[in-house]
C-alpha cells in the first residue's frame, strides 16, 4: 500500500519544490541574457530596410502642376463651348478677359516668390485661354470672316503675342515653344485659304520647315531647339513627300519645273542644315538628304520631256554631277554626305539594271527543256525564252558603264579601298559586256561569239591582274559567262558542239597559267564531259553507250592529277562527277553499266597507285564488286555465293595482309567482315533450301574455317565457323529430331529433363571452372 503523508506536510513539500523551480528558472533566464549579450557582436541584427522613393519631389510637383493646368484648360474649353449661351455678350467677354488676364498676370507674382514651376503652369493656362479668346472673338464679332484665313491671322498674332509675353517675363520657358508651335500654322492656313493649290501648300510647308531649321540651328534654349527640330522634320518631311509626288505626276515641263523648284528649296534647306549643324553625324545625314533632293530636282525636268528609257540615266548623270561639288571648299561632314548621296544614286541605278543582267545570265536555262529545237532570230529572243524582258531597259548598258567609269576613277584616287573598288569595276564592265549584245538584238550566232569574247576577256584579266581579289572576281565571272554560253548554245545542235569544244579548248589553254590552273583545268574537263554527251546525242548513240565516251573525262582527270599535284583536288572532284554522270547514263543497260563500273574501278585503282591516294583502293574494290554484281544480275544468277565471294576473297586478302603487318590486330577486324559476307547469306539460304548439296558444302566450308581458327588460335574464324556449323547441323537434324520426339513415350521428356537438371546441379562447380578455362583460351586468341 502507498503511504500518503498528511495534507499539511504534503503542502510544505509542494511549496518547497515550486520554490526550487522558480530559483532554477531565474538562473536560466540570467544565463540566457548573458549568452545573448555575447552573441550580439558576432550576429548583429539586420539594419532596417528603408524604402527609396520611386520619384523625386520636383517630379511630383511638376506632374501635379501639369495635371492642374490641363484640368483648368479642359474646364475653360467646356465653359466656352457648353456654358457660353447662359451669359450675355458682356458677361462672356468679361469672364474670358478676367480669367485670361488673371492667368497671364499671376506668373509675375509667383516669380517674385520663387514659385517658378507654378508660374509655368499658370502661364500655360493663360496661353491656352488666349486661344479661346481668339475663338470667341471670331464667333462673336467676326463671324463673316473666313475661318481658315482668320485662323492664319490669329495663329500669327498669337505667336507674336506669346513670344513678346515670354520676352517680358524673361525667366519662363513655356511661352517660346508655344509661340514656335503657333508659328507652324500661318503659312499653311494662308495657302489653304487662298486656294493656292498643291504647289502653294507644299511651298508653305517647306518655308515653315526652313524657318524651323534656322531657329533650331541658331537658338541655345534646349526646349526651343527641340520644338524647332520637331517642326522642321515634320513640316519638311511632309513638304518633301508632297514635292516628290508632284514631280512624279508632272505631265509637262512647266509642272515638272515647279515641282523641281520645290525640291530644290528642300535641298537648300537640308544643305544649310548640313553646313551649320554642330554635330558631324547630323551634318552628314543632312548633306546626304540635300544631295538626293538636288538630284531629284535636277532630274525631274528632263524626265518629263524625255522618253521613259532615259529616266534612270538622267538621274544618274545628276548624281555623278554631285561629285563636282567635292572640289569646292566644303566642310568634311558635308563632303562625306555629298559623296554618299552620289554613291546612293549610283547604287540605285545599278540595282535598276540588275534584272536585265539576271535575264541575260539565267534566261538561257529555259533551253534545257527545248534543246536543239532551232536557233532563235536574235540574242534577245534567246535569253527571253522563259523570262520576260524588263521595261525601258535599253539604257542599262550605259548606266553600268558610267558607274564603272566613276568607280574606276575612285579606285585610282584612293588606296584604302582599292581592291574592292577594282573588283567592282570588273563586275560592272563584265555586266555591261554581257547585256549590251542583248539590248542591241544582235543575231544569235553573233551574240554567242560576243559572249565567248567576254569569257576570254575575263580569263585574261584574271591571269594578268596584279591584285588577288580582282583576279578571283574575274575568274568567277569567266566561269559564269561560260556556263551561260553553254546554256545559250543549246538552241542549236551545231552551236552546242562548237561552243562546248571551244570552251574546252579555251579553259585548257588558260590552265597553263599558274594562277588559274586548278580552276581552268576543272572547267575544261567539265566542258569535255558536256561535249562527250553532246557528241553521243548528235551521233544518235544510246545514253548507255555515250557513258563510255564520258569515261574519257575521269581517266584524263586521274592522269592530270598525277602529273600536276597542285590541281589534284578540284580536278579529281570534276572527274568523280563525270564518272557519276557516266554511271547515271548507263543505268538503263545492265551489261554496259557493269562495264562502266569496272572501268571506273580501273581508274580508281590507277589513282590508288599514288602514295597520297591509297584510300582510292577501297573505292576501286567497291566498284569492282558492284560491276561483278551487276554482271551477275544481268545473267540472272540468283545464288548468293556468287555475289558474296567477290567480296569475301578481297576482304580476306586484305585482312591477311593487315595481320602480317600488325600481329596485334584483332581477327574480328581482319577476317570477321569477309567471313560474315559469305557464311551468313549462305546459312540463311541453306535453311530455305530443301536439297542437300548447299548444306553439305556450307558445312564443309564452316568446318574448314573452324579448324583453321583452332589451328591458328583465331577467335573470329573459330566462333563464326563453329556457329555456322552447329546451326547447319541442327537444321539438318531437325526433321529426325521431330520424328524421334513423336516416337518417344510422353513421360520420357520430363524424365530426361529432370535427369539433366540433376546432372547439371551435381557438376555445377566443375562446369563453371571449365567455362572459365574456355573463356581464357578464347581470350588469348586473336
Amino acid at each position: 500500500m502507498t503511504h500518503l503523508p498528511p495534507p499539511a506536510e504534503e503542502l510544505r513539500t509542494v511549496d518547497a519544490e515550486l520554490w526550487q523551480l522558480d530559483a532554477r528558472r531565474a538562473q536560466l533566464l540570467a544565463r540566457r541574457a548573458q549568452l545573448i549579450g555575447l552573441l550580439q557582436p558576432a550576429f548583429p541584427p539586420p539594419p532596417p530596410v528603408s524604402r527609396r522613393p520611386e520619384t523625386t519631389a520636383p517630379r511630383v510637383q511638376n506632374v501635379l502642376l501639369v495635371l492642374g493646368g490641363v484640368l483648368l484648360t479642359v474646364a475653360a474649353i467646356a465653359f466656352a463651348l457648353v456654358s457660353w449661351g447662359h451669359l450675355g455678350i458682356v458677361g462672356r467677354s468679361l469672364v474670358l478677359a478676367t480669367v485670361t488676364v488673371a492667368a497671364l498676370g499671376a506668373p509675375l507674382l509667383l516669380l517674385k516668390r520663387g514659385l517658378r514651376s507654378t508660374a509655368e503652369a499658370l502661364a500655360g493656362l493663360g496661353l491656352a485661354l488666349t486661344v479661346l479668346d481668339a475663338y470667341a472673338l471670331h464667333e462673336v464679332a467676326l463671324t463673316a470672316a473666313d475661318g481658315t484665313g482668320y485662323g492664319a491671322v490669329a495663329a500669327a498674332f498669337l505667336a507674336g503675342v506669346w513670344w513678346g509675353y515670354g520676352k517680358g517675363l524673361g525667366s519662363l520657358r513655356i511661352p517660346f515653344p508655344a509661340a514656335l508651335a503657333a508659328a507652324q500654322l500661318p503659312l499653311l492656313l494662308w495657302a489653304v485659304a487662298t486656294d493656292g493649290g498643291p504647289y502653294a501648300i507644299t511651298a508653305a510647308l517647306l518655308l515653315t520647315a526652313a524657318f524651323d531649321t534656322v531657329v533650331a540651328l541658331r537658338t541655345s534654349a534646349r526646349s526651343l531647339r527641340i520644338t524647332a527640330a520637331v517642326g522642321a522634320y515634320g513640316m519638311g518631311g511632309c513638304g518633301v513627300a508632297a514635292a516628290g509626288v508632284l514631280s512624279w505626276e508632272a505631265s509637262g515641263p512647266s509642272a515638272a519645273a515647279r515641282a523641281a523648284a520645290l525640291l530644290a528649296l528642300a535641298a537648300a534647306i537640308a544643305l544649310y542644315a548640313a553646313w551649320r549643324a554642330p554635330r558631324q553625324g547630323l551634318a552628314t545625314g543632312a548633306a546626304v538628304t540635300g544631295g538626293l533632293l538636288l538630284v531629284a530636282a535636277l532630274g525631274g525636268v528632263p524626265r518629263a520631256s524625255l522618253p521613259g528609257v532615259w529616266t534612270v540615266p538622267v538621274h544618274l548623270a545628276c548624281g555623278v554631277g554631285l561629285l563636282s561639288a567635292l572640289r569646292g571648299p566644303l566642310p568634311d561632314p558635308v563632303r562625306r554626305g555629298v559623296a554618299r548621296a552620289s554613291a546612293a544614286v549610283q547604287t540605285l541605278a545599278v540595282v535598276w539594271a540588275l534584272p536585265l543582267v539576271v535575264v541575260a545570265l539565267l534566261g538561257p536555262v529555259g533551253w534545257t527543256g527545248r534543246a536543239w529545237s532551232g536557233a532563235p532570230s536574235d540574242l534577245r529572243a534567246a535569253v527571253t525564252v522563259w523570262a520576260p524582258w524588263p521595261a525601258d531597259a535599253a539604257a542599262a548598258p550605259l548606266v553600268l558603264a558610267v558607274v564603272a567609269a566613276v568607280l574606276a576613277g575612285a579606285a585610282r584616287a584612293t588606296t584604302a579601298r582599292r581592291d574592292p573598288a577594282a573588283a567592282g569595276v570588273v563586275v560592272l564592265v563584265w555586266a555591261t559586256s554581257l547585256i549590251f549584245p542583248v539590248t542591241q538584238q544582235l543575231p544569235y550566232m553573233a551574240g554567242l561569239f560576243a559572249q565567248g569574247l567576254t569569257a576570254v576577256a575575263a580569263l585574261v584579266v584574271a591571269a594578268y591582274a596584279r591584285r588577288t581579289p580582282t583576279s578571283l572576281t574575274a575568274l568567277l565571272l569567266s566561269l559564269l559567262t561560260a556556263a551561260g554560253l553553254a546554256l545559250l548554245s543549246l538552241a542549236s545542235q551545231g552551236a552546242t558542239l562548237a561552243v562546248l569544244a571551244a570552251l574546252t579548248g579555251i579553259f585548257a589553254v588558260a590552265a597553263a597559267h599558274p594562277r588559274q590552273t586548278a580552276v581552268c583545268a576543272s572547267a575544261s574537263l567539265a566542258g569535255a564531259a558536256g561535249l562527250a554527251c553532246a557528241a553521243g546525242a548528235a551521233a544518235g548513240w544510246p545514253a548507255a553507250h555515250t557513258a563510255l565516251l564520258v569515261l574519257v573525262v575521269p581517266a584524263a582527270a586521274a592522269l592530270l592529277a598525277g602529273r600536276v599535284p597542285r590541281t589534284a583536288v578540284p580536278v579529281e572532284a570534276t572527274g568523280a562527277v563525270a564518272a557519276l554522270l557516266a554511271i547515271g547514263l548507263a543505268v538503263t543497260d545492265a551489261p554496259v553499266l557493269a562495264l562502266v563500273l569496272a572501268l571506273c574501278g580501273v581508274i580508281a585503282a590507277g589513282t590508288a597507285v599514288r602514295a597520297d591516294r591509297r584510300q582510292a583502293g577501297y573505292a576501286a574494290a567497291a566498284l569492282f564488286v558492284l560491276a561483278t554484281w551487276v554482271r551477275l544480275g544481268s545473267w540472272a544468277v540468283d545464288a548468293p555465293e556468287a555475289y558474296a565471294l567477290p567480296v569475301t576473297v578481297p576482304a580476306l586478302a586484305v585482312g591477311f595482309v593487315r595481320r602480317r603487318r600488325d600481329p596485334q590486330a584483332s581477327s574480328w577486324t581482319a577476317y570477321g567482315p569477309g567471313l560474315s559476307a559469305t557464311l551468313v547469306p549462305s546459312l540463311l539460304t541453306a535453311w530455305a533450301d530443301a536439297d542437300w548439296p548447299r548444306p553439305l558444302l556450307l558445312g564443309t566450308a564452316a568446318l574448314v574455317v573452324t579448324l583453321l581458327g583452332a589451328r591458328h588460335r583465331l577467335q573470329a574464324p573459330l566462333v563464326l565457323g563453329g556457329s555456322v556449323l552447329v546451326l547447319g547441323a541442327l537444321h539438318e537434324l531437325a526433321p529426325y529430331l521431330v520424328e524421334l520426339a513423336g516416337a518417344l513415350p510422353r513421360w520420357l521428356p520430363p524424365a530426361l529433363a529432370g535427369l539433366l537438371l540433376l546432372t547439371l546441379g551435381a557438376t555445377y562447380e566443375q562446369r563453371i571452372r571449365d567455362a572459365r578455362r574456355v573463356r581464357e583460351v578464347l581470350g588469348r586468341m586473336r
